[in-house]
């Protein structure tokens, strides 16, 4: 039968490719697995990350919470310093869930909500 067997990637489109590149590339410090005009994608195992331009789209996004993208991290209060200290604005620094996970959210260029995400530390109790 027929299923979906997991998550391949993410696309986000943009109508200001150079702030977003110089933005998930330098700023955040992904390493681009493919980069062309206007397009790049970053990847992890499993998944990939891609920005690329699309000639409909200008300005910010304008709905940016109907998708957020959450970056797995092992030191949230370390990479929030070093975002932070390069200019990032985050709406939320690292709180910690109910659930123990850790999470602080911050704009792209565009808008797009994205977070740092933290998974709590496995206890062996």
């Amino acid at each position: 039968m027929a299923q979906i067997t997991g998550l391949a990637g993410v696309l986000i489109y943009t109508g200001n490719f150079p702030p977003m590149l110089a933005f998930y590339r330098d700023t955040l410090g992904l390493t681009p697995r493919h980069l062309k005009p206007g397009f790049v994608n970053f990847q992890w195992p499993g998944l990939r990350l891609t920005v690329t331009e699309h000639s409909e789209l200008h300005g910010p996004a304008r709905d940016p919470l109907h998708v957020m993208v959450n970056f797995a991290v092992d030191d949230i209060h370390a990479m929030h310093e070093k975002l932070s200290a390069a200019g990032v604005r985050f709406s939320r620094p690292p709180e910690q869930e109910p659930w123990g996970g850790w999470i602080a959210t911050f704009p792209d260029p565009d808008g797009n909500t994205l977070q740092l995400f933290q998974l709590p530390v496995a206890s062996n109790q």
